[in-house]
C-alpha cells in the first residue's frame, strides 16, 4: 500500500530570503531644528579656555546727573567702575563610539559604519548640550522674577497680559525691552489653543492670515522677535530598561533680553562662551575626530565639545514656571 505524499507550493520564504532593503535603513535621530541651546544666546568663540570679561555698572550710566552751567564754569561730570572679576572656564565633554574591524567588514552595504557613528555622538553632544542649557536657563531662582501662571484651558491667567507684564519689568529695570521668548512644547501647544491668543488674532485676520495661535501669531501678540520651542526629548530610563522620553525644556517659558551680537558694552541675559581655540575645535567649542586603537583593533570616533553657558544679567530675563489645568 504506497502512502499519498502532499505537495504544497512554495512558501514565501522558500523563494525570498529576507535581506536589508539598501535604499533606506531607521534611526531615530532628533530634528536639529528641536534643538534651541545653540540658538538662544549668542556665542562667543574664545581662544583660551578660561579668562575674564568685564562688566559695567548699568545704575552709573542710567543716573540723571547733567547740571546747568553758568558762564566760565566747568561742566558737571561723573564716572563709572568697570569689575573684570568675571569669568568663564569651558568645561570639555566628551563621548565615543568605536567600531570593530569585525563589524566594519560584516556590515550589509545599507550601513555605513563611520557616518553613523559620527551622527551617534554628535546627537548626543546636542542632547547633553541641550540639557546643560535647561540646567543653566529654563528653571526657577536663576532670573530676578520667577512667576507661575497658569495657562492650561482650565486656567485663569491670560497669557498676554502676563508676558507683557514680564516685558515692562524688564525694561523698566534694565532699559532693555525683551526680544526673546523661549517655550517648553507643552506650553506652546497650550497658547496655540489659548482662548485669549485665538480671539485676538481671530480680528486681526485676513484671507491669507488664518486665525490660528501660531509662532508668527505670538511673535506680533507678544511683541517679540524670536520665539523658540524647546521638542527636543531625552531618555530618563538607564540602559536595558524600556525607554522613557520627556521632553527636556519642560513646561516653562523664559522671557528675556538676548543680544543680536555679542560686542563689546552690549548686555544679554546669556552668553555661551565656547573654546574654539582647542585644537581642531569649531566656533561652538565641538571638535569630532577618528584615530586608531589597535589594542581593541577598532577605530574610535569621538566627540569633545567645550564651553561654559554664562548668565550675565539675572534682571534681563523673566521666568514663567507654568501650570497647564486641564
Amino acid at each position: 500500500m504506497y502512502q499519498k505524499i502532499q505537495k504544497y507550493s512554495p512558501t514565501a520564504g522558500d523563494v525570498h530570503v529576507n535581506t536589508p532593503l539598501t535604499n533606506i535603513s531607521i534611526a531615530f535621530l532628533q530634528n536639529a531644528e528641536n534643538f534651541i541651546a545653540t540658538r538662544v544666546f549668542p556665542n562667543i568663540p574664545v581662544t583660551y579656555q578660561s579668562d575674564r570679561y568685564y562688566t559695567y555698572d548699568r545704575g552709573e550710566f542710567n543716573r540723571d546727573e547733567m547740571r546747568k552751567r553758568a558762564p566760565g564754569t566747568e561742566s558737571a561730570g561723573g564716572s563709572y567702575t568697570v569689575d573684570n572679576t568675571p569669568s568663564y572656564y569651558c568645561e570639555p565633554y566628551g563621548f565615543h563610539k568605536d567600531i570593530p574591524d569585525q563589524v566594519r567588514r560584516n556590515s550589509d552595504s545599507v550601513l555605513a559604519p563611520d557616518r553613523e557613528a559620527t551622527e551617534y555622538v554628535s546627537h548626543k553632544a546636542a542632547i547633553k548640550r541641550e540639557k546643560l542649557w535647561a540646567t543653566k536657563y529654563f528653571t526657577t531662582d536663576i532670573w530676578t522674577t520667577d512667576t507661575t501662571p497658569d495657562w492650561g484651558p482650565g486656567g485663569d491667567d491670560d497669557p498676554i497680559v502676563n508676558i507683557r507684564t514680564g516685558s515692562t519689568a524688564i525694561l523698566e529695570s534694565t532699559g532693555f525691552e525683551p526680544n526673546t521668548l523661549v517655550l517648553g512644547k507643552k506650553v506652546y501647544d497650550a497658547l496655540a489653543d489659548n482662548a485669549d491668543i485665538i480671539d485676538r488674532v481671530k480680528y486681526g485676520q485676513t484671507p491669507v492670515g488664518p486665525a490660528l495661535g501660531t509662532i508668527n501669531a505670538m511673535r506680533e501678540l507678544f511683541e517679540v522677535d524670536r520665539i523658540f520651542v524647546m521638542k527636543a526629548i531625552e531618555n530618563t530610563a538607564v540602559e536595558g530598561q524600556a525607554p522613557v522620553h520627556a521632553f527636556i525644556g519642560g513646561d516653562n517659558a523664559l522671557l528675556c533680553y538676548s543680544a543680536p551680537s555679542p560686542g563689546i558694552m552690549t548686555p544679554s541675559a546669556g552668553y555661551t562662551f565656547s573654546w574654539n581655540g582647542y585644537l581642531g575645535a569649531g566656533a561652538e567649542g565641538n571638535r569630532i575626530s577618528q584615530f586608531r586603537i589597535e589594542r581593541l583593533k577598532s577605530d574610535r570616533v569621538e566627540i569633545e565639545i567645550a564651553f561654559d553657558q554664562k548668565l550675565i544679567a539675572a534682571d534681563l530675563g523673566y521666568f514663567f514656571d507654568v501650570t497647564l489645568t486641564p
